[in-house]
């Protein structure tokens, strides 16, 4: 069989391929975005030192953590539905589960980032008067963040390759626009190589930018 790539002209790459990758981008930011706020909450909650609010972060962060993400993604599309009364849609569902999902994982990043900051930091602000909440609020997670941008954004280079997950459930992404173009075409090993360069090079551009702000970072350091 010899290859030919001589149909994936800009115009089929905008027909089938641009829709899909607009979502998996829409998809990896809004979970990254949502995963974060919810990750950054789970994490207070386990370092809260109350008990009441430790065990159920610590039940849903293990729990989300030990399952593969393509069952959570199939969980929530088909069981979903059934105790809301009403479908939710391929899009929709896979939004919801990646920011539950990776709220689990930026929870521990997140935690670890809290940790890392001396508690000479956390003391200096209750001697000044601030609450915990002031303290953490302007204090610890302003450093955290700081410390951790790398980690966090090395997550999403790996949540962006999980999107492709989706097409499960037949949610349009990325590599479902490719897979859709090699079906209409007979060419699937041409448009799944392609794919496969093109995740590639998203990825790995990604990584040199974290690579440079773990730079930066070790600088101010």
């Amino acid at each position: 069989m010899q290859l030919d790539f001589s149909f994936l002209n800009a115009e089929i790459l905008s027909a089938y391929v641009s829709k899909g990758l607009l979502f998996s981008v829409q998809l990896t930011l809004v979970a990254m975005i949502g995963g974060i706020v919810l990750g950054t909450l789970l994490a207070l909650m386990r370092l809260s030192g109350k008990p009441w609010l430790e065990a159920p972060a610590a039940a849903y962060v293990n729990t989300m953590r030990s399952i593969p993400l393509v069952m959570v993604i199939l969980w929530f599309f088909l069981l979903i539905p059934l105790l809301i009364g009403r479908p939710m849609g391929a899009e929709l569902s896979a939004l919801v589960t990646f920011t539950l999902f990776e709220a689990a994982y930026y929870s521990e990043i997140m935690r670890a980032g809290i940790q890392s900051v001396p508690r000479g930091q956390v003391y200096a602000g209750y001697a000044m008067g601030m609450s915990y909440r002031q303290t953490m609020q302007l204090v610890v997670l302003p450093q955290a963040f700081r410390n951790m941008i790398p980690v966090l954004l090395t997550q999403t280079i790996i949540l962006f390759q999980d999107t492709s997950l989706v097409y499960a459930i037949g949610a349009y992404d990325l590599l479902k626009g490719f897979e859709s173009a090699g079906k209409n075409f007979n060419r699937p090993i041409e448009t799944y190589l392609v794919a496969t360069l093109v995740y590639f090079a998203i990825c790995f551009s990604l990584s040199m930018l974290v690579k440079h702000l773990q730079k930066k970072i070790a600088i101010i350091r």
